[in-house]
């Protein structure tokens, strides 16, 4: 037959990804099947002819562009088989080297101080020879560095990761200003200020270290010019915050730091 399913009883490592063994010289080839798959503690193979072997997702590229507040993934498949499709995965964003910052570890996503999340997902064109490509933007992110990797999933729910690619996120725009709150740290009272090229619709949202909104302080048309808004933070506990103004399209985020 074209496939069987065996056990290699000399592997004893149910860790491995891949095994290549040629026993007859036609170019078949020993083939993990499911990684953590084990039978009396020898990892299950699946054997597939040379002629008519399985080609697996072949990722070619995986890119990203940051606009704003904005990430936007691309990536490339060369081929597909069984691809149901991909998850995107996010960290929270990277604490400074000073504060156990790093990369996530493991293939978990595991770490002290980064997470890994699912924060979308994008349908796959299950099997396919010719090239495919997907995109992906997470939108309004808060300041920080942040690392996007993809977990492809096949029909059978089999999955493997891509690389990991790490941007920065800034927040920066030109055609209006937003100043550092005054004073900074603060306790309980600060004010926020910015400047308006036009008139135009604007909101000022409060955020915590986890992104959920806190408070609105702005949601209305404004004039052209200097704006201030007194930010109370007597009912929020001490800690870290993020304050961001929107108008239009743009988008502009900075921090601050509430110590009662």
């Amino acid at each position: 037959t074209t496939s069987e399913m065996k056990t290699l009883n000399t592997f004893t490592d149910a860790t491995w990804d891949f095994v290549s063994e040629s026993d007859n010289g036609s170019g078949d080839y020993w083939d993990m099947d499911q990684v953590g798959t084990v039978n009396n503690g020898y990892p299950i193979l699946c054997w597939q002819s040379g002629a008519d072997s399985i080609l697996p997702v072949e990722l070619v590229s995986f890119t990203c562009t940051v606009q704003s507040a904005n990430v936007e993934l691309a990536w490339q498949t060369a081929t597909e088989v069984n691809n149901y499709g991909f998850e995107i995965e996010r960290t929270t964003p990277l604490p400074p080297p000073s504060e156990g910052g790093g990369v996530p570890t493991g293939r978990d996503g595991g770490g002290d101080k980064s997470k890994w999340v699912k924060i979308g997902f994008v349908t796959g064109s299950g099997t396919s020879n010719s090239s495919k490509e997907y995109t992906y933007t997470d939108k309004n992110l808060i300041p920080g560095k942040y690392q996007y990797r993809l977990k492809q999933i096949d029909n059978d729910g089999t999955f493997e990761y891509s690389q990991t690619i790490e941007v920065e996120v800034t927040g920066t725009q030109s055609g209006f200003v937003l100043n550092q709150n005054y004073p900074n740290p603060f306790n309980p009272t600060t004010t926020i200020s910015y400047k308006l090229p036009e008139t135009q619709f604007v909101t000022l949202k409060v955020y915590d270290i986890l992104g959920r909104e806190v408070k609105t302080l702005v949601n209305e048309t404004q004039e052209a010019g200097v704006h201030k808004m007194e930010f109370n933070a007597s009912d929020l506990t001490s800690g870290v915050y993020f304050y961001q103004l929107k108008c239009n399209d743009s988008i502009q985020i900075k921090k601050l730091i509430l110590m009662k």
